[in-house]
């Protein structure tokens, strides 16, 4: 069920030919809450936000986030919760982001630190950031 009234920012057949290479289509409960976290935690930019649906870019990607109730009737729905956990196992990494910067607005917010902002052997400072949908970000930056 859509909660969006009047028209999108464009066609969704528009949009989605306009997609390349790798893209994230994140399952969260709330907009609202998701993008308070994108904004501020991870320094995204919003392109596009109504109460179902949002676009978000930063440090050359860009990512979808699509509430719950858009996806009521979808089977996806049934996998994406199976797991008790959203993002099970997956690690959504953005290169270029301060994770030193991430960590100080996560606390800020409420948001859980998982793993504070280290020097790791792979050549990377990285912290481990869990957003309000239990999705793990891993916001990194070479040493």
């Amino acid at each position: 069920m859509k909660l969006r009234t009047g028209d999108a920012w464009m066609p969704a057949d528009e949009y989605g030919k306009s997609l390349k290479g790798l893209t994230l289509n994140l399952l969260v409960e709330d907009i609202d809450k998701a993008l308070l976290f994108q904004r501020t935690v991870l320094g995204a930019d919003v392109v596009y936000s109504d109460p179902d649906f949002a676009v978000l870019r930063g440090y050359g990607a860009e990512w979808m986030l699509h509430a719950d109730h858009t996806y009521d009737r979808h089977p996806f729905r049934i996998a994406a919760y199976a797991a008790g956990q959203r993002g099970a196992g997956v690690e959504l990494r953005l290169h270029g982001c301060d994770p030193d910067k991430a960590e100080a607005a996560a606390v800020e917010h409420g948001f859980e630190v998982m793993a504070s902002a280290a020097n790791k052997p792979h050549g990377l400072r990285e912290a481990f950031i869990v957003d309000a949908d239990g999705y793990v970000w891993v916001p990194d930056r070479p040493l």
